[in-house]
């Protein structure tokens, strides 16, 4: 069995994998629905595409699993793609009040299918980037999880192709446009623009009691020095998969 046929057999099962055999014989991208006994209402992936390693991050591979010392009030997941780290946010924070940020058309769509049946999730298309401006979506070939941004005012495009122009909006811009005293969790997956939004938290950076951050040094350097510089004050650290946790004190590791 090939590598990709055992993804789709270790993640969504033995229907799973027949649809994707099948997807993959008729040369066309296929829905699936899923159901986890644990989660209040199923899920659409895209089979052929970047939601099933995704899914695999999240659900089996469990990256999100944490600790905390008291439930979360308000979480903001910014660069949200389909909604999966959001739905296992809702799920296991019932009542946290969940802003789920994706920039790209399609993501966004399924997005807000995947969120519906929360009342408590708000989905937005738009950027988490350092200014409230437009800015382009490109394609760097990355898959649906790496699209890029590039602002309008940072000189001529770059090399990759332009998806289609989107809205950014700033830390400063969702903690007034919801009226939030504080972001209890700050979950950053962004493809790089992290270096943007983290080059300048002085107005908001003491708001957020926990980030959770994919960094992109390696498609765009400096991320990493951005990241650490603006994150002054919080005590704990550590990482699990592919994600950095900054903490002050409520969320802690799990132990396995």
């Amino acid at each position: 069995m090939s590598s990709d046929l055992k993804l789709y057999f270790r993640t969504v099962g033995v229907r799973g994998l027949l649809a994707a055999l099948g997807s993959k014989v008729g040369g066309r991208n296929t829905m699936i629905q899923v159901t986890r006994k644990e989660f209040r209402h199923p899920l659409w992936l895209r089979l052929r595409s970047s939601d099933v390693p995704t899914y695999e991050q999240v659900f089996v591979n469990r990256d999100y699993a944490f600790e905390v010392r008291r439930s979360p009030a308000c979480i903001v997941d910014a660069g949200a793609n389909i909604g999966l780290a959001s739905i296992y946010f809702a799920n296991r924070f019932p009542s946290a009040r969940i802003i789920a940020i994706e920039p790209e058309q399609g993501n966004y769509e399924l997005l807000r299918t995947n969120l519906a049946p929360y009342p408590r999730a708000t989905a937005l298309q738009a950027a988490l980037w350092h200014r409230d401006e437009e800015v382009r979506l490109v394609d760097p070939g990355l898959g649906n999880w790496g699209f890029m941004t590039e602002g309008n005012k940072d000189g001529q495009p770059g090399s990759h192709q332009t998806r289609h122009t989107v809205r950014a909006v700033t830390v400063d811009w969702i903690l007034k446009t919801f009226a939030l005293d504080r972001i209890d969790i700050l979950k950053v997956d962004i493809e790089g623009a992290e270096k943007e939004v983290f080059a300048d938290t002085t107005t908001w950076i003491d708001k957020v009691d926990a980030i959770i951050i994919e960094l992109h040094e390696r498609y765009k350097k400096g991320c990493n020095r951005s990241f650490y510089s603006g994150t002054p004050g919080f005590a704990h650290e550590w990482t699990r998969g592919e994600n950095v946790y900054l903490s002050r004190g409520n969320l802690c590791p799990k132990e396995d």
